[in-house]
């Protein structure tokens, strides 16, 4: 017979013994693995269960998109760059990509502000919500993913060898996405406002990458194109993916590794914000 967990609660900040908080945290996300699952599947089943369409919603938003900017480009409204891809191809693999990278950006505010009612009564590893929302948004990209190499296939463009990359590229978008939504979260359940804000500041800041765009040659906006740290991730995935070879890899290689320090920094920010965060929920 298994000994319960005894947990002893003081009013010494956690930052006081960082060892000690590390080992936790550790335990905590290994014992949140199991309830993740539960409600990954419980949300997944209720997120496509009533819908005609079904999983095919995954890339709707992304193919209107396209769709729109096609239009546009050839009707003369909009006068855009040339693209080494055709631009249907370019167009689409990037949106398709940024829509995994949004997925990943609003997961965890998404996931936590649903859960305020459990968070206030049962206490679990909150660790559960966030792998939660990370499963649910690899579960999504991967659905993407496969309708978007159908539609590269239909288009004629046959991936090489380097797509075998592309799963690379793919945990970047989500783990810069995650990276934002975490530092996003603590803050978005006290105030609504940023919740309802990140669509309109993601829809700027998608027209300063190479999405629907391609990468300028010179003046402010290259300047602005070259700062922004989403431009290697989109560029790189969709080289991988296309057959391109990565123009911005190193660039490429620094997001991921800053992303993956702001993790835990954020991951740290995250336990010590939700104990003042669920009392207050709960007042």
């Amino acid at each position: 017979m298994s000994e319960l967990r005894i947990t002893i609660y003081t009013p010494d900040s956690l930052l006081a013994n960082p060892v000690s908080m590390g080992r936790e945290m550790l335990r905590d996300l290994a014992a949140s693995m199991q309830l993740a699952w539960r409600l990954t599947v419980r949300d997944l089943s209720a997120q496509y269960r009533q819908t005609f369409l079904g999983f095919f919603w995954a890339i709707i938003l992304p193919l209107a998109n396209t769709l729109v900017w096609i239009f546009l480009s050839r009707s003369g409204v909009v006068n855009l760059s040339d693209t080494a891809l055709p631009y249907p191809v370019y167009v689409f693999t990037g949106t398709m990509l940024w829509a995994i990278l949004m997925d990943a950006l609003n997961a965890p505010l998404k996931i936590v502000t649903a859960s305020k009612n459990m968070l206030a009564k049962i206490n679990f590893p909150r660790e559960s919500l966030v792998v939660a929302g990370i499963c649910q948004t690899i579960v999504n990209a991967l659905i993407k993913v496969a309708l978007l190499l159908v539609a590269l296939l239909a288009m004629g463009i046959y991936p090489d060898w380097s797509v075998l990359l592309f799963p690379i590229g793919l945990i970047s978008l989500i783990l810069v996405g995650t990276v934002i939504g975490l530092a996003l979260t603590p803050v978005g359940l006290l105030y609504t406002d940023v919740g309802k804000a990140i669509p309109l500041l993601m829809q700027f800041l998608m027209y300063l990458t190479p999405v629907v765009f391609a990468m300028p040659k010179s003046g402010i906006s290259a300047t602005l194109f070259q700062l922004n740290p989403m431009t290697p991730l989109i560029l790189t995935a969709r080289d991988w993916l296309t057959g391109y070879t990565p123009e911005f890899l190193g660039y490429f290689v620094l997001v991921n590794v800053v992303a993956i320090i702001l993790l835990f920094l954020f991951w740290i920010v995250f336990r010590l914000a939700m104990p003042i965060l669920i009392e207050r929920m709960g007042s």
